[in-house]
């Protein structure tokens, strides 16, 4: 394997959630050139699910990557960027995949007792592929025992993996709330239901639910990132729409901020005479390592030469890897990419070097709890 090829070709083809047809497309066609005696594939929606059957198995161990890109511009000056305009691997997927592939490649010739499942899950960025795939009945019926799954971390060092017992990343869901009152003619304001106004008051009252309804030993972010509303500058709006995010490090602060979101806009709607609804979007559940499983994986990987392991902080990161957590006992780990440019960004440019860092702590990891 060309590990530098498959990632830049990958890099080539971003796709949204359960669009990553072309991205399926050669998937499957790498897949089905490795040995298939002991491979089964299926397919969920724009997602694959390959199986490995061990030799005397006894448990399945499974392990996730992601596959979709986001719709940015790329700006990262590649001779190999997206061809797909406005529409880039911004947030390290194309690594994602290329290093879930080489550990498959090498599954595929080197026998291990135990199963395993390699899960290339549609739509992490929007609007989420892991709960309804692990709903599925394709995944269900190989459903693993243990997931694995690694997020790229520009921040750290190439060589670097990062990881912790316990919470690793937050609750989140998105916010989108639509107000609608009456417009008119900015000279006639007593004739209308301004909404730029009940938004303007809806964000200021936002401020106060992590700080006042929050436990301050516990942490929570509120953050309305876009406006809409009005026309033009001498008419008043008859319609506003905010868009934002909701973060939090426990299940129960979230259902605690969105308790008081409602109440807030229920308040707006009074005070304005206007009418709101609110819709979530997408809702990702917080990722909890197992402790004991991740102990052992930090153990095993700090065996390795030139891999350096750090017991991180929790992040307030969404992921929607938590779905499998749930239910399923796990790990997911930051690997170092020693990028400039942050997750999400147009110039994101992560060393490939690092494919190779988590191949061995994978390989090294799996040859010891699958034996």
């Amino acid at each position: 394997m060309d590990i530098k090829t498959v990632r830049r070709d990958l890099h080539r083809i971003p796709e949204i959630g359960f669009q990553e047809v072309k991205t399926q497309g050669y998937l499957l066609q790498f897949i089905e050139k490795l040995p298939q005696d002991r491979l089964q594939v299926k397919t969920w929606r724009t997602g694959i699910l390959v199986f490995v059957n061990g030799e005397s198995p006894s448990k399945t161990i499974g392990y996730r990557t992601d596959i979709d890109g986001l719709p940015i511009k790329e700006e990262t000056g590649y001779d190999f960027q997206s061809e797909h305009e406005g529409f880039m691997h911004a947030c390290g997927h194309d690594l994602h995949m290329t290093i879930a592939l080489s550990v498959l490649e090498y599954y595929s010739t080197h026998s291990v007792k135990d199963n395993l499942l390699f899960v290339f899950q549609p739509a992490e960025e929007g609007p989420g592929g892991a709960l309804p795939m692990l709903e599925s009945d394709e995944f269900k019926a190989w459903k693993p025992d243990q997931m694995i799954a690694l997020h790229i971390a520009p921040e750290y060092p190439v060589g670097t993996i990062a990881t912790r017992p316990g919470l690793l990343f937050a609750n989140t869901s998105e916010l989108f709330i639509d107000l609608e009152g009456k417009g008119g003619h900015a000279a006639y304001p007593h004739h209308t239901r301004d909404m730029v106004v009940a938004a303007s008051h809806l964000v200021t009252q936002f401020q106060s639910i992590v700080a006042r309804n929050v436990d301050p030993l516990d942490s929570a972010v509120v953050t309305v990132g876009k406006i809409d509303g009005g026309t033009k500058q001498n008419i008043i709006a008859e319609k506003a729409r905010l868009e934002g995010t909701i973060r939090t490090l426990s299940a129960d602060s979230m259902s605690q901020v969105k308790h008081r979101i409602e109440a807030i806009v229920k308040g707006i709607e009074a005070s304005f005479e206007c009418v709101a609804s609110i819709d979530y979007g997408s809702n990702y559940y917080q990722v909890t390592n197992n402790a004991n499983l991740v102990q052992s994986f930090m153990e095993e990987t700090r065996k390795l030469q030139d891999v350096n392991v750090v017991e991180c902080r929790e992040a307030m990161t969404g992921e929607d890897f938590g779905y499998f957590l749930k239910e399923i006992p796990g790990f997911m780990f930051w690997l170092g990419v020693n990028s400039p440019s942050g997750l999400h960004t147009s110039t994101l440019k992560p060393d490939e070097s690092a494919i190779e860092t988590a191949y061995l702590a994978l390989t090294s990891y799996l040859n010891k709890v699958a034996n």
